[in-house]
């Protein structure tokens, strides 16, 4: 999600603001959907990108795929 706004941030568990994470994706210091996998993640959202980008949503799952594996929350450990 772009975030451009101070209403698009998400929230640390006490009221501040989170530059990482949207208000969608993490509220007062947790995760919305906790149990969410990558590519459920990915699923969800493409319908919204292709219909706010007008494009279809093969193509959003196809940027999405390259996209958010980056994504702090995505990013595997080692």
């Amino acid at each position: 999600m772009p975030m451009g706004s101070a209403a698009d941030f998400g929230s640390n568990a006490d009221g501040s603001r989170n530059e990482d994470y949207c208000v969608h994706c993490y509220q007062a210091g947790v995760f919305t959907w906790p149990e969410a996998k990558l590519d459920h993640m990915i699923a969800f959202c493409a319908g919204v990108m292709a219909k706010s980008e007008g494009i279809s949503e093969e193509e959003a799952r196809a940027r999405l795929g390259e996209f958010m594996p980056k994504l702090k929350r995505w990013r595997k450990k080692v």
